[in-house]
């Protein structure tokens, strides 16, 4: 009995030896590992490379952009207004015309056939006319007869202005000045009311429409001046102003519609295309411009990242970088105008932004700078 009693004391000896060495091995480990996480945590993460420019206040233009659309102060199709067959064609496509010049002349023998039967009549009527004028007076004839004969010779000539009036309509005619389109008839052939004939537009001066954002009815009125310029003129640019200002609103959109007017000497540029406008506004602003690779834009707000010296935990200064949100306004090529959150004077990373975190380490490198250029011409692709 004694000795199942010792043999019961020695394991339980046993085991409480394993536990302690085993809560020291824990304890010894536990500390080990709390050490490396201080040490870790004194590290800092490795410093990126950047390039930054330090930004400067510019006054820049006070411009609205907008996309328009070019259309002719004067334009038409000019159609056949009654059928017949085409006899003649005066104009090449693409010429230029004068205010009633004659373009295309349809058949008109049947029209000229009536006009004189009607000029016949119209001239034998003046005749009887005359006569029971001069009976009427004699008191040879009654008034009743005059007034007949006076009714008939009026409506012989309405007969003949009728019927010039119908030969008139098949000569076709430019209606102001303008340059003409291509031609869509051939001569002899039959045409019927309301088939093109040719497109007349007037190219200068010549007018764009656009639309605005309702908040520029403060700004924009007839008069403002406009640039114009297009892919398809190269760097010409083009000056106009505003003429008129829509009365409403558009529901939809809630935009303005603006229409300007603008020289256009050279004829470069045609109704139907599709061009850049800059509304110039009364007064400049004050930005501070940063190339477009400084902006991290983003769903929540578009920030940038300023450099500047900071402390670690142990005291020691390194040059890191600050996240700020900051308000962009208009464009200018490569720059982009930050109105709120940026003061001049500041560094600002220019590149490599996607990359940082709030407070990081960042190595400033500035022997290669992004493009920020306010009119850039980039190469044709």
């Amino acid at each position: 009995m004694e000795t199942k009693t010792r043999s019961r004391r020695t394991y339980f000896t046993w085991i409480g030896a394993a536990v302690l060495v085993i809560i020291l091995i824990a304890g010894v480990k536990i500390t080990q590992i709390r050490g490396a996480i201080a040490q870790f945590s004194k590290m800092r993460p490795p410093a990126q490379a950047v390039t930054t420019t330090v930004v400067k206040s510019e006054t820049w233009p006070s411009l609205i952009k907008a996309i328009g659309s070019l259309e002719a102060v004067n334009g038409v199709v000019l159609s056949a207004d009654l059928p017949g067959v085409v006899g003649q064609i005066n104009f090449e496509s693409g010429a230029s015309a004068k205010a009633g010049d004659v373009l295309v002349q349809i058949s008109v023998e049947q029209e000229q056939a009536l006009i004189n039967s009607a000029e016949a009549k119209r001239d034998l009527a003046a005749i009887t006319l005359s006569r029971q004028k001069e009976l009427w007076v004699k008191q040879s004839a009654s008034k009743a007869d005059y007034d007949t004969a006076e009714a008939n010779y009026r409506d012989m000539v309405a007969t003949v202005a009728n019927a010039q009036a119908s030969l008139n309509r098949k000569t076709i005619k430019a209606p102001f000045d303008g340059v003409l389109g291509i031609r869509k008839v051939q001569l002899g052939q039959y045409v019927n009311s309301g088939d093109q004939i040719v497109s007349l537009q007037s190219l200068d001066p010549i007018r764009v429409n656009f639309s605005l954002p309702q908040q520029a009815l403060a700004t924009i009125h007839p008069g403002s001046t406009v640039q114009i310029s297009s892919d398809a003129t190269g760097e010409e640019v083009f000056i106009g102003v505003v003429n008129a200002v829509n009365s409403k609103v558009d529901e939809a959109t809630r935009t303005i519609q603006a229409q300007a007017t603008l020289a256009n000497t050279g004829l470069r540029l045609r109704p139907g295309m599709f061009v850049n406008v800059e509304v110039k506004l009364p007064d400049d602003q004050a930005v501070l411009p940063l190339p477009a690779t400084a902006i991290n834009y983003a769903p929540y707000g578009n920030s940038i990242f300023v450099v500047e010296d900071m402390k670690d935990k142990e005291g020691k200064t390194f040059k890191g970088v600050r996240q700020q949100f900051v308000t962009t306004g208009t464009t200018r090529g490569d720059l982009v105008a930050v109105t709120k959150g940026l003061k001049a004077g500041e560094e600002v990373v220019t590149s490599g932004v996607f990359k940082l975190t709030n407070g990081g380490p960042v190595t400033v490198n500035n022997s290669v700078q992004p493009d920020s250029n306010p009119n850039p011409k980039p190469a044709d692709t």
